[in-house]
């Protein structure tokens, strides 16, 4: 029997602080504790080559079941859709206008934050209602 490995959710970005700190707010993730002999992130990054300040960012699920999220700086920007995205449970076990409910006022929240909507797909015979967004980057999640 195969053995279940422990994985991480790599995302290339511009800016990886801001978006990692989005996903933060969207998921209920934390930042871990800084490396030993450093007070803070801040502390730390100032530590590294100049070429290197900024360059990553992560964050991780405080419960330690979800996967580490880390968000890297790439040069370009972001050209076409995902071939990958998250969809972020918000209406698990629910149906009908009560999870478009969940839906709309979970899109809005990240609006706030500055997500933007893409396509609201309602309910049909096979499939519940789901909201196609976009990150502070332009990367797609869905909220189903």
């Amino acid at each position: 029997m195969p053995t279940v490995r422990e994985f991480q959710v790599t995302f290339d970005c511009a800016e990886p602080e801001r978006v990692g700190r989005f996903w933060c707010e969207v998921l209920g993730y934390v930042v871990p504790p800084a490396p030993e002999g450093f007070a803070t992130w801040e502390e730390f990054d100032r530590s590294q080559p100049p070429e290197e300040q900024g360059s990553w960012f992560a964050c991780v699920d405080p419960s330690g079941e979800g996967p580490r999220l880390y968000f890297q700086r790439v040069p370009e920007g972001k050209v076409v859709k995902n071939r990958v995205h998250l969809d972020v449970r918000v209406g698990t076990g629910l149906v009908g206008e009560e999870r478009l409910a969940v839906l709309q006022a979970e899109g809005a929240r990240l609006e706030t934050l500055g997500a933007r909507r893409v396509l609201l797909q309602l309910a049909d015979e096979e499939n519940e209602s789901c909201l196609t967004m976009q990150d502070i980057e332009g990367n797609e999640f869905c909220l189903d």
